[in-house]
């Protein structure tokens, strides 16, 4: 039991333990050069010294002598050596690694691009998926600027064609992704101590590629990738192991409307706050029972808004609403909830002052904060 279960008087669930590390392990990186070989090497390594039986199926050091040192006595598969339009090429052997058997095996560089005739795979992420498939734990490296949906944001950022890219499922296959970082500002100076490509070319990559302005925006996707794919993990956690309360790990926002003329300014107030929250919108539309009429089309309309302003909209059919919307907020963790306030002297504004008066300490009870939005005035209410 650990400190906190200790202070909480809350029993340890055996699914709480620690388990070893998945079978496939990546370090992302924003760009070559960040130190991804060098953490892939030193875990390794570490693992080799604990009695894991861990050999390099792949590893490309570019001639840096820390890359190169840091392969210590590790065991290297013999490469598969190819003869490509009069150019000798070495690539690895998938055959001689399922043959070893090893418990783990180091293949960098997951985007590269086989040499034909060198493997059955055209690219490398397909043999680390047969290594993975044949039952070997895999630790490999890849840039962020590889992973397929984010390729093209990186071609407009830097000019430059992505032409090696993994695809996104491949990526999140990943059991751990480790992101390995590095300030600009540090890349640049290593660039221009050698550390990362010949003195040949550093002035171009310095002027190109490496530009201080590319390598924030690179970073940034990095740290975002891996943020969301954090999120996700989270998320899929909180939904399955929660007892109904909301962990305010990050705030999200959701929006109720059903259909009233006000709720165009429920949507704008909602994704007002969302922007200054930083956070995500989604916008519940809720119909009292059967969903027809004028008031479905005024749902679509309000969908249409939603997705205009960025969220995302979600339909529901709901009898009792306070029960059906914090059901919902509960579900997707949400942290705000923002929706119209009842309207004086008016008939649904009674029906809705009684909703009201449930929904709010429902929401307090699962920790939900609300909003409630004050509504224009109706022209029906005369002067």
């Amino acid at each position: 039991m650990n400190e906190l279960d200790r202070r909480s008087g809350v029993a340890e669930d055996p699914a709480d333990v620690v388990s070893p590390a998945g079978k496939f392990r990546l370090y992302l990186g924003s760009v070559a050069g960040v130190g991804k070989t060098c953490a892939m090497l030193d875990e390794g390594w570490r693992r080799a010294q604990r009695g894991t039986d861990t050999v390099i199926g792949f590893v490309e050091a570019h001639g840096r002598p820390k890359t190169i040192e840091l392969i210590k006595d590790l065991e290297v598969v013999p490469r598969r050596t190819i003869t490509h339009r009069d150019a000798t090429f070495e690539e690895m052997d998938v055959d001689a690694v399922i043959a070893r058997r090893p418990e783990v095996a180091l293949v960098d560089e997951l985007a590269h691009t086989n040499v034909p005739e060198a493997s059955r795979h055209a690219k490398r992420w397909e043999d680390v998926l047969e290594l993975l498939d044949s039952g070997i734990a895999v630790i490999s490296t890849l840039n962020v600027q590889h992973i397929e949906s984010i390729a093209d944001a990186v071609e407009a950022i830097t000019d430059v064609k992505v032409r090696e890219r993994v695809p996104d499922w491949v990526v999140r296959r990943a059991d751990q992704i480790e992101l390995i970082d590095s300030s600009p500002e540090q890349l640049r100076r290593r660039m221009l101590h050698g550390n990362i490509y010949p003195e040949e070319k550093v002035h171009a990559a310095l002027q190109g590629f490496f530009k201080t302005q590319n390598l924030v925006a690179l970073r940034e996707l990095a740290l975002r990738f891996v943020a969301d794919e954090t999120e996700e993990d989270l998320l899929a956690y909180l939904r399955d192991r929660t007892v109904g309360h909301v962990w305010e790990t990050t705030e999200r926002v959701l929006a109720m409307v059903t259909g009233e003329a006000s709720d165009d300014a429920v949507v704008h107030r909602a994704a007002r706050i969302a922007t200054r929250l930083k956070a995500a919108l989604e916008v519940a539309l809720v119909a009292e029972g059967e969903r027809s009429g004028r008031r479905a089309a005024r749902l679509d309309e309000l969908a249409r808004l939603a997705r205009d302003v960025g969220a995302t909209p979600t339909e529901l059919v709901a009898d009792d609403v306070a029960t059906t919307i914090v059901e919902l907020a509960t579900r997707h963790q949400v942290t705000q909830l923002v929706l119209a306030a009842a309207r004086k002297g008016r008939l649904g504004g009674f029906r809705k002052s009684s909703r009201l008066t449930r929904l709010l300490p429902l929401a307090a009870e699962h920790g939900i904060d609300v909003h409630l939005i004050a509504p224009s005035p109706d022209p029906a209410d005369g002067p």
